[in-house]
């Protein structure tokens, strides 16, 4: 059956569906390189989780990601502001690690400069070191390449691009992949800060270019200027669920909500389905953005993480345990709903009258 793809995004310059269909090109060739290895560096779970584990040795794992911001540069170069994109970047990838299980160590950075400035460099630099210091890494290097010939941006001379790469520990028998998920364990919703590092480029699109906001001004339901909103950092959900898993709580799945949204849940477990049963009130960006773009709920949930930006999958012994410990961090969770039996691996928003399959709302 096939779904209803984001349309808004595809005309925002975003095609979902030709990435998807790109990147299965891209997986195939990169899993012939599974055998070049064996004993430390072998991989031991396929490319299809948040991040990549490879053997250590021993019992022990190493986790891998890389990722960046996106065109949430482009509003740091608008507001002229680059002391937080640095935060997101690290979030972009530690976020990912710790939805394996591993604690992430260290992380090195690559920063793409239409031409180099000082004053540009060390403010992102800040970012990096605030996010590093929220999820407990060391920064132990990177790179700069200046590129006047391909990088450009919203402000002359200001073009960069930025990408960052986590790595983490953990034990092999201790990998959280969701295979173990059984019907009825609870889902956990812990509430993002706002748009986090996805979807800046149908927001800009709907905010900035159609309705003709001003970044520097409050806009309808915002306590903040627009741009400040927008560059709201990415929440660092590391010492909560590290915290949690210290704890014993038996978590079995985890999801980093970002591109997709609440979908990424159906990137959990290799046979269950979720029946999301309840879900908290977005922030007023996210109505915001529905409001002026007039986009269905289907839109914004597979687009936008809607209040939501990290998942787990907790026995249902455990669930008011990880409400508690999320509290006590000053962290808001919820119980959004429970794991499914399923081979159709279906996500339903029961609220919103929604069922997604294969990624997509149908």
């Amino acid at each position: 059956m096939e779904g209803k793809l984001s349309e808004a995004y595809r005309k925002a310059g975003v095609d979902v569906k030709a990435e998807d269909e790109a990147l299965r090109k891209v997986v195939e060739e990169c899993h012939k390189t599974f055998s070049f290895r064996e004993g430390p560096g072998k991989p031991v779970i396929p490319i299809a989780h948040f991040a990549g584990i490879v053997k250590l040795n021993g019992n022990k794992g190493l986790a891998v990601k890389t990722d960046g911001v996106g065109t949430k540069v482009f509003i740091a170069q608008l507001m002229d502001k680059y002391d937080t994109v640095g935060i997101d970047c690290v979030a972009m990838n530690v976020n990912d690690l710790i939805c394996l299980g591993a604690e992430p160590i260290t992380f090195i950075d690559y920063i793409a400069l239409q031409k180099p400035d000082s004053r540009l460099l060390h403010e992102l630099a800040k970012g990096l070191v605030k996010g590093a210091e929220q999820a407990g890494v060391t920064i132990v290097g990177g790179e700069i390449a200046q590129l006047p010939e391909m990088i450009r941006g919203q402000r002359e001379g200001f073009g960069f691009d930025l990408v960052g790469m986590a790595v983490g520990l953990l034990d092999l028998d201790k990998i959280i992949d969701g295979r173990n998920i059984s019907e009825g364990d609870v889902v956990i919703g812990l509430e993002s800060s706002g748009i986090h590092s996805n979807g800046l480029t149908l927001a800009r699109k709907i905010l900035l270019e159609e309705a003709g906001l001003n970044l520097h001004e409050p806009a309808e339901g915002l306590d903040k200027p627009l741009g400040e909103e927008l560059l709201t950092p990415t929440r660092i959900y590391v010492k909560e669920v590290l915290s949690m898993l210290r704890a014993g709580l038996k978590i079995k799945g985890m999801a980093h909500l970002t591109g997709k949204g609440i979908l990424n849940l159906g990137r959990v477990g290799p046979n269950c389905g979720y029946l999301l049963e309840w879900l908290p009130e977005p922030q007023p960006i996210f109505k915001l953005i529905q409001k002026l773009g007039k986009l269905p709920d289907s839109e914004m949930y597979q687009v936008f993480n809607m209040g939501v930006g990290f998942c787990l999958v907790v026995e249902k012994e455990d669930a008011e345990e990880a409400l508690s410990l999320a509290e006590k961090q000053g962290l808001k969770a919820w119980i959004l709903g429970k794991a499914v039996r399923d081979p159709e691996r279906k996500i339903v928003l029961k609220p919103k009258g929604l069922t997604a399959i294969g990624g997509r709302f149908i």
